[in-house]
């Protein structure tokens, strides 16, 4: 139940702060609308802040792991692409979270998240970029970082994967990777998967892991450690976390 709980809180949250910002939704809306009391809530998330960064968790993971796994690429080429097409995943699995950023900025207002925020934009634009880039590419290789994001909120109402087609069209003009108006075609094998396994850690955990983690978590224990206790990424623990939250 109170999994469970964490998990209603956490929807409810979201859908409230897309919709109208975090700065204008105070906890006790959000315990109206799962049907709990102030004080549940915050037995839950002992602030507002921290309901932010619970949500906004599974974003920096993914993203984190996709630069990871993109620098593994065979060559500038394969990284860069694996970035673009890698973050454009993540931005479009975690539509809600960008439409609360747009709205009021929310998931920066935490020091540890926009520090996070921070490396994974300059690192993902420093692959892009390539190696050796001359100011201009460098110039390029932001613009492309920022529309990554932007049009997936804009244009939320289109299907998926006409968005994800004209944004990487986009992102290969500004780079002039194609000519204009050719077919975005990225090789498969230069995307990596939004939540790619780490080191040769195994990518699934059985229920009783599961239900261990989940118990560890609720009292407390970091994700870092839990992950380290099962041998497993921070990627595959909250993959397997958020299944059985229903998140």
């Amino acid at each position: 139940m109170a999994d469970d709980s964490r998990a209603r809180i956490l929807r409810a949250a979201l859908d409230l702060f897309a919709e109208r910002g975090y700065h204008t939704v105070s906890v006790r809306e959000i315990a109206e609308r799962v049907g709990l009391t102030k004080t549940a809530v915050l037995y839950h998330f002992p602030s507002k802040s921290e309901i932010v960064a619970a949500l906004v968790e599974p974003l920096l993971v993914d993203s984190e792991e996709v630069l990871e796994a993109a620098t593994r690429g065979r060559d500038a080429q394969a990284r860069r692409w694996a970035v673009v097409a890698g973050l454009l995943e993540v931005w479009l699995s975690h539509g809600q979270l960008l439409r609360m950023q747009m709205q009021d900025q929310a998931l920066s207002a935490d020091e540890a998240t926009f520090a996070r925020l921070r490396t994974i934009a300059l690192s993902a634009q420093e692959l892009i970029a390539g190696p050796h880039a001359d100011f201009t590419i460098r110039v390029r290789a932001a613009q492309v970082y920022a529309a990554l994001s932007d049009p997936v909120v804009i244009f939320a109402d289109r299907p998926a994967d006409e968005l994800r087609t004209a944004i990487l069209d986009g992102a290969r003009r500004l780079l002039g990777d194609s000519a204009a108006g050719a077919p975005v075609h990225i090789p498969a094998a230069e995307v990596p998967p939004t939540r790619p396994n780490r080191r040769g850690r195994p990518g699934a955990m059985t229920s009783d892991m599961i239900e261990s983690a989940r118990d560890m978590r609720d009292s407390g224990r970091p994700i870092d450690e839990i992950a380290a206790e099962f041998d497993v990424s921070r990627a595959t623990l909250y993959r397997h976390l958020s299944k059985t939250s229903e998140l």
